[in-house]
């Protein structure tokens, strides 16, 4: 059974937020932050659906699967940006011209 990916997403936030708010200034082990099993969903099979009992999600396999990406999806940053430019204008300029 797959966790809710968004229970497990708020529970993730609230516990980095109360480290934040504790002063610890290293990054937590993940260890600390995998909550495998806290939230499992229930699986309906007439409508082969997922039903998260804490929140009340409703939704597919896939619908599952493209939460969990978007909320696992990382910002992009400015440094991020920054290496895409570098990339891009260290290509030669046939490279460039193929895009």
């Amino acid at each position: 059974m797959p966790d809710c990916p968004e229970c497990t997403a708020k529970k993730k936030k609230a516990e980095l937020a109360s480290q934040a708010d504790s002063g610890e200034s290293e990054a937590p082990p993940l260890t600390n932050l995998t909550f495998e099993g806290e939230f499992p969903m229930k699986f309906d099979p007439a409508t082969k659906h997922f039903i998260c009992k804490k929140c009340g999600l409703y939704a597919t396999r896939e619908q599952v699967s493209d939460i969990r990406d978007r909320l696992n999806r990382r910002e992009s940053t400015r440094e991020d940006r920054q290496y895409d430019y570098l990339d891009w204008w260290q290509k030669s300029k046939k490279d460039k011209q193929q895009r």
